[in-house]
């Protein structure tokens, strides 16, 4: 490790890269730490993520971890009710991460990166060197979603939540000197906002193309349609349910023996339930989800709520499957749509597509050829990472070796 000191926080331990925000952390930490010695400050919500600690030491300058107990850090959110604050922020403030923070300090930093807005607090105030923040997605559009669709209580909560994160949000757009989101759209989202009153850039995630290749891995079991997504998330949960309920039945009325697998971990209750329904599969947490997309005929995203940009189907084009997935799943992805993937917003349009490609395996192996040269071309991390390689070395004054 040479070159000089960096801070990066982020607000879940970025190992293993194994869901959407710690892939972006981790892949921008790994690029980062090529160029600096990295000093990383992180929250482990899950007390099993310790045993990676000796590996983000043999990748970074100095590493402090600290635990994130689910009961201590919703006490602090709750906090938020009294002072008017949105609940993410006392939810991950914590005095250990401010000591850990003033040490880095103390080596002298030459950029201080903070991912996500609820690490960006401990950015905030005096720093004697240039701030970074990676929003990634306008977290405050996701709450107003819950919103729309929950019930009171809790549509009133996170209506709240919604409402003060984007003021928030806009607060640290203003102060940071530069801030980054994971798309164009979710860039302008933020930017436009009245009380927003610099420019948010973007960098878009990209894919390990070596490790989600083509034939990188042998078929597992073949599948008419396959879903992989953290299944205790709740748009991923409501995505299958969508699918299962409403597009499942079209599906299999005109493909009798079709099958489909909801692959990933921990899946919730109303999840589990799925099973009962024809030929789907929930197999829960599973080694590598890659012989379920190498071994389906196609690959689905029927998200109804989505912020950013959705690595599952960045992944399944990069190993050459063709995609159905909704506008909303398509979000922020440079996809020629009929031709490099297939969109369709209602579960009628879903299931038609869905039938079309698994009837025409020619036309789904051109789409899929199609997808992953798009990704090779424009979906390798170096490319997208390049823009924020660029905000550093304008805000240092000169290019970093």
């Amino acid at each position: 490790m040479n070159g000089p000191h960096i801070l990066y926080l982020a607000h879940r331990i970025p190992y293993p890269p194994d869901k959407g925000d710690k892939i972006r952390s981790f892949k921008t930490l790994e690029h980062l730490a090529r160029r600096f010695r990295v000093h990383l400050g992180a929250f482990v919500d899950s007390p099993e993520d310790f045993r990676h600690e000796a590996f983000l030491k043999s990748v970074c300058e100095s590493v402090a971890l600290v635990p994130l107990g689910k009961r201590r850090a919703t006490l602090r959110s709750a906090a938020g009710f009294l002072s008017g604050a949105p609940l993410t922020m006392p939810y991950y403030r914590d005095a250990r991460m401010s000591a850990a923070v003033a040490k880095a300090r103390r080596a002298g930093l030459a950029v201080e990166i903070a991912f996500s807005s609820s690490m960006a607090q401990y950015l905030e105030g005096k720093s004697n060197a240039p701030r970074i923040v990676d929003l990634c997605d306008a977290d405050s559009a996701k709450w107003s979603e819950y919103a729309r669709r929950k019930t009171w209580p809790m549509s009133a909560i996170y209506a709240r939540e919604g409402a003060l994160l984007a003021k928030a949000e806009s607060a640290i757009i203003n102060w940071a000197d530069a801030t980054f989101a994971i798309s164009e759209e979710e860039a302008d989202l933020l930017g436009s906002r009245d009380e927003a009153r610099k420019e948010v850039s973007w960098f878009c995630n990209g894919v390990d193309v070596q490790y989600f290749a083509p034939q990188a891995v042998a078929a597992g079991e073949r599948y008419t349609a396959v879903f992989v997504g953290a299944m205790d998330y709740w748009a991923n949960v409501d995505a299958v349910s969508w699918f299962v309920r409403e597009i499942w039945p079209q599906v299999r009325a005109a493909l009798p023996d079709a099958t489909f697998a909801i692959v990933g971990s921990n899946p919730a209750n109303e999840v589990q339930a799925l099973a009962g329904a024809e030929g789907v599969v929930v197999t829960g947490r599973v080694p590598d989800v890659r012989p379920f997309v190498e071994g389906a005929a196609l690959v689905v995203a029927p998200m109804r709520i989505a912020r950013g940009v959705q690595n599952k189907v960045l992944e399944a084009m990069a190993m050459g499957k063709a995609v159905v997935a909704t506008p909303a799943g398509l979000e922020g992805i440079d996809a020629a749509i009929g031709v490099e993937a297939i969109a369709a917003a209602s579960g009628d349009a879903f299931a038609r597509e869905v039938i079309a490609l698994a009837q025409d395996a020619s036309r789904a192996r051109r789409i899929a050829a199609a997808a992953h040269t798009r990704i090779l071309s424009d979906y390798q991390w170096p490319l997208q990472l390049a823009r924020l390689d660029a905000a550093i070395d304008r805000l240092t004054g000169s290019g970093v070796d």
